[in-house]
């Protein structure tokens, strides 16, 4: 199924996956290079704008109907008029251009979490999309990175974007996660120390034992906050957990290249945590940087708990939380939003809702929406939101002065029941 590509020496695996789309041996950080696109990730908000810049120039086609997915998830469904315009165009647009994969609201779901299970995301690829969080897909080794409309543009017209190859950041992972603690603290810690601008444009590359007890689902909320660092790109090594996940999923069996770094190759700087020593954590308000240990917050009193977006409203996600809340009932205000269709489906066959509605929490539909302050769970003056979403900036999920505190979704699930920050590990 794979071919191993090793020859290229003194390279990382982000400035080998640059070369090779960029039809070059060798590229070095610092580079700037034309790289040919394999996967377009086209959502509801920032796909509009493009669409309309290139009618602008007279451009009303793509450059290749099958490697561009199209869904609406920031405001699926269409929350208000300003909304449905924007799935109206989208709709129109992936109509008139023959899209290939275009989920339909029904099948739509939240992007990140959508295009790796159904099948879209392969190792080796260059991937952009119209979103910060498209670096979730370099969970499976792939170079992937968000851009804004006009690169979003010029990407779906021509397939080809300039890149500058970013310097690689190596984080090692050693040890092994103790019960109660997830990869989402992994991340967390992570950016506590090396702080929201720490890994400006360069690429984040975890590596260690600590990966390999870690599924694909964990792994892709590691790289999907790697934005929040400042990174351009997360990336995790290929391993047999990626090739499982991948036998599974993917839509096109053809055999896809795996790009290793090299002994030699040069990093910006090295980071090693211990994750046997980590703890449940919180990012406080107002920054993804601000981690600290449940034992250092443990108590502060929430107002609605948020389980769900494009880094932890996975069935795993799901699962860790109905463990926790099963024969509970919150004491506060709980969303519960499966990622997807198919996940949304699984939760239901497998007994979750069950729990999740004794527990007196609301179900939603696949939506981003309250992740960005969109719909479904905005936080009014004051309020504070224990939340699984990767940003808790000013603002974010509601009125400027709301507070959103980002945690794992075992620490979200045990806060709810509780009403205040709790540490998990007493309910598993």
């Amino acid at each position: 199924m794979t071919q191993r590509q090793v020859n290229v020496m003194g390279m990382t695996i982000t400035e080998k996956i640059l070369a090779k789309a960029s039809g070059k041996k060798t590229v070095k950080a610092g580079d700037l290079v034309d790289a040919k696109i394999d996967v377009i990730m086209c959502h509801d908000i920032t796909t509009p704008a493009a669409i309309s810049m290139l009618i602008e120039k007279g451009i009303d086609k793509v450059f290749n109907r099958s490697k561009i997915v199209v869904t609406p998830d920031h405001f699926q469904p269409a929350k208000d008029i300003k909304s449905a315009e924007l799935h109206k165009r989208l709709d129109q647009w992936a109509k008139r251009q023959k899209i290939k994969y275009y989920y339909k609201i029904g099948r739509a779901g939240v992007c990140h979490a959508l295009l790796p299970e159904q099948g879209h995301i392969r190792p080796g690829e260059v991937i952009v999309g119209g979103d910060s969080h498209t670096c979730t897909y370099g969970a499976f080794a792939a170079f992937s990175t968000g851009v804004g409309s006009t690169d979003l543009a010029a990407a779906i017209a021509t397939g080809q974007l300039w890149f500058k190859v970013p310097a690689s950041m190596k984080f090692v992972l050693n040890g092994l996660l103790k019960k109660g603690v997830y990869s989402k603290d992994v991340i967390l810690a992570v950016i506590a120390r090396v702080g929201t601008d720490g890994a400006l444009y360069r690429a984040m590359e975890f590596v260690g034992p600590a990966l390999k007890g870690m599924s694909m689902e964990a792994r892709m909320t590691i790289t999907n906050m790697a934005i929040e660092a400042g990174a351009k790109n997360g990336i995790i090594g290929f391993d047999a957990v990626t090739k499982k996940y991948l036998d599974g999923h993917l839509r096109d069996k053809k055999s896809y290249k795996v790009f290793e770094s090299d002994k030699d190759a040069e990093y910006a700087a090295v980071e090693e945590f211990d994750c046997s020593k980590l703890e449940p954590m919180v990012a406080m308000p107002h920054l993804p940087s601000g981690g600290v240990p449940i034992g250092k917050c443990r108590g502060k009193a929430m107002d609605q708990a948020y389980i769900g977006s494009c880094t932890n409203g996975r069935i795993e996600d799901l699962r860790i939380a109905a463990k926790i809340m099963k024969g509970k009932e919150v004491a506060i205000r709980t969303i519960i939003v499966p990622a997807t269709p198919e996940i949304w489906k699984q939760a239901k066959d497998e007994g979750l809702f069950d729990v999740f509605y004794k527990a007196g929490c609301v179900i939603s539909a696949p939506t981003c929406g309250a992740c960005l302050g969109g719909f479904m769970g905005i936080l009014a003056e004051g309020e504070k939101c224990i939340s699984t979403t990767n940003r808790n900036f000013v603002g974010r999920m509601g009125h400027p002065k709301s507070e959103v505190y980002l945690a794992s979704p075992a620490t979200a699930a045990a806060s709810a029941i509780e009403g205040k920050l709790t540490d998990p590990r007493k309910y598993l």
